[in-house]
């Protein structure tokens, strides 16, 4: 009896009516069936995490293929220009013209890019160890220099060589003009260049990797030479004009693609020193995902770059006229505006430092200048002003050796020689200059990431309230 009432007393505790079972049942498989579903549906449905890193892989699979493209568009056009000067010259040799003197023509050439190889390095180290005489230098050499050039093509007196001495005064005139017109802004670049160019100490890999791209933009220059000196010699080409505008293109790109892997490789290394406080080895800007930003930055930036200048020089000039002359110059400076967000120099730091794509880097960074209220500052900087001053000095220094040359020996090659060794020493200057201005494009990009940053002590901060200042 007891076993048995042990018995019922168990069953009654443990006994549940069939309703309630049914639908402890029902509830039970309902709970398992929501949570099964529910963990189907995460499985399928991507987290906001998940969609962030799928746009930035679509980014950068976008960025890598535009890149990738771009390289191969100019190794392609480095092949088309080796058949062209390679037809060029040898077409200049087999009909050349009896009044045509090679020796008279490629030497003076040859030996003012050799001058303009060394010119560049000695503006390099005037700019690395005495930033403000570089930049005096500067104001003070390239519009003596460039109006040298223009009593140099005054002396020849061709009809050519007059129009071109008309063009070397009117720039050496705006140069001077422009010397006086920033001369409040001198203190602040001294300053800048004195703060940025200390993040990258010079050193033996530097050195020769800066050796190796003038060395490299000589040779290149020297092959171009042939090109143009064989169109000179055919004078009876009806496409000789054509020619010259091609390779003009091709070394205007070439050139700038060698001052960008500079930058590109500077850059890197001043802005781990001064973001990150990190001694970053240096390796040159020579691999594959690098290149193909460069070869598209060397095709944008400076397009870019000078409409947006044309843009701020228009609107200098119109203020606030409403004339009909003026009447599209907002417009312009918009779409200058809109233009430079999406390629200038300063993404060129994120491209060697963090391995972006150039017009991802290039947004992202004016997004960062306009949160930080950098815009006005960013226009305002004269490093590069800086270096093309640098450049047209160098340049005019070469044309000034070619010139003579030129004059001493064969007059009717004056006005070719002196444009053509104008061109390529300007050029070899920016290679080296490069340096300076990738180290004040790191200092920027660098603050505008983190104000903060106690390395940058308060030098922008206190440019940007001056500039506010004066607006009031």
């Amino acid at each position: 009896m007891a076993k048995q009432g042990h018995n019922n007393t168990h069953n009654d505790s443990v006994r549940i009516p069939i309703g309630e079972r049914r639908q402890h049942r029902e509830d039970g498989r309902s709970d398992t069936t929501t949570a099964a579903f529910a963990t189907r549906i995460n499985q399928i449905a991507p987290t906001a995490t998940q969609v962030d890193r799928a746009r930035v892989n679509q980014g950068a699979a976008n960025a890598n293929f535009t890149g990738k493209l771009a390289m191969i568009l100019f190794l392609t056009h480095l092949l088309a220009l080796a058949i062209l000067i390679t037809f060029l010259s040898v077409r200049g040799f087999m009909d050349r013209a009896p009044a045509f003197h090679p020796i008279y023509w490629y030497v003076p050439l040859f030996t003012s890019s050799a001058s303009s190889a060394l010119t560049a390095l000695l503006w390099l180290l005037l700019t690395l160890r005495h930033p403000s005489k570089a930049l005096k230098a500067s104001l003070w050499l390239s519009p003596f220099l460039t109006c040298a050039v223009a009593m140099l093509l005054l002396a020849n007196g061709t009809g050519s060589s007059l129009a071109c001495a008309a063009l070397a005064l009117a720039l050496a005139l705006i140069q001077s003009l422009y010397a006086c017109w920033v001369t409040p802004r001198l203190p602040h670049a001294y300053q800048i260049l004195s703060a940025a160019t200390p993040a990258v100490q010079p050193s033996v890999a530097i050195a020769k990797y800066i050796a190796a791209m003038l060395l490299t933009g000589l040779a290149y220059s020297s092959f171009w030479i042939l090109g143009v000196g064989g169109v000179a010699a055919d004078r009876a080409s009806r496409f000789g004009p054509l020619y010259v505008l091609m390779l003009l293109l091709s070394l205007w790109w070439s050139m700038q693609v060698m001052r960008y892997l500079v930058h590109v490789a500077v850059a890197r290394v001043a802005y781990m020193k001064l973001a990150r406080g990190a001694e970053e080895a240096f390796r040159g800007a020579t691999g594959a995902r690098w290149l193909g930003g460069v070869c598209l930055g060397a095709a944008v930036a400076p397009v870019v770059g000078a409409v947006r200048g044309s843009a701020r020089a228009m609107g200098l000039v119109a203020g606030d006229s409403d004339e009909f002359l003026f009447s599209c110059t907002s417009c312009y400076m918009g779409v200058a505006d809109r233009l430079v967000a999406w390629g200038n120099r300063w993404g060129l730091v994120h491209v060697g430092a963090h391995d972006k794509g150039f017009g991802r880097a290039s947004t992202e960074t004016w997004e960062m200048f306009v949160k930080q209220g950098m815009r006005r500052l960013i226009d305002r900087d004269l490093t590069g002003s800086f270096c093309f001053l640098c450049g047209v000095a160098g340049g005019a220094a070469a044309a000034l050796v070619a010139g003579c040359w030129a004059l001493a020996v064969e007059s009717s090659y004056v006005t070719g020689i002196t444009l053509y060794a104008f061109i390529i020493g300007y050029f070899m200057i920016r290679i080296a200059m490069a340096w300076p201005q990738a180290c004040v494009a790191a200092y920027h990009v660098a603050y505008a990431e983190n104000p903060q940053n106690s390395r940058l002590g308060s030098l922008i901060p206190n440019r940007i309230g001056e500039l506010q200042s004066s607006l009031d």
